[in-house]
């Protein structure tokens, strides 16, 4: 059952990357994509390394003991959604939503996965802790997409 799950998460993250990604969005997601990896690797190595999280069943867990399917895909591919489409000209009400929705959706999914079946088992963990990394990271990831393009922009910016 569990390698099912991992299959269809592949399958409706690849979905929602091609709906929420368009070619005028396509160079900032991978920028995004690519960036999460290096923390979301980092994160998910220290948290197995300190006991903290296990994963008894997932793709390459004989090479890697994190979850390959969650650190190198299906979160990268959250955070490219998130900053590509994060709502800069709205009200900080609407941006307190919009952060505080991405983390809730992912750890509500991952409670579920944590009790129901073998993908992820807390040791010393819980779900809050979850919430606040999450939330975090894709912050830290924002400020690096911001920064990056900014950065970009100065370099191509006709003199």
């Amino acid at each position: 059952m569990e390698k099912v799950i991992l299959y269809a998460v592949w399958f409706i993250t690849a979905i929602l990357l091609v709906i929420f990604v368009n070619r005028k969005t396509l160079i900032k997601a991978q920028v995004s994509f690519l960036f999460m990896q290096v923390p979301s690797w980092l994160f998910g190595a220290l948290v197995v390394q300190g006991r903290l999280i296990e994963y008894p069943v997932g793709f390459l867990s004989i090479a890697y003991k994190a979850s390959f399917t969650f650190e190198f895909f299906v979160f990268p591919s959250v955070s490219a959604i998130f900053n590509v489409h994060f709502p800069k000209e709205k009200p900080w009400f609407i941006k307190t939503i919009y952060i505080f929705s991405f983390p809730m959706i992912i750890t509500i999914i991952e409670f579920y996965l944590e009790k129901y079946t073998e993908l992820i088992k807390y040791l010393n963990w819980t779900w809050y802790w979850s919430f606040i990394t999450i939330t975090i990271t894709l912050l830290i990831s924002y400020w690096y997409y911001l920064w990056f393009f900014k950065k970009i922009k100065k370099v191509y910016a006709p003199h």
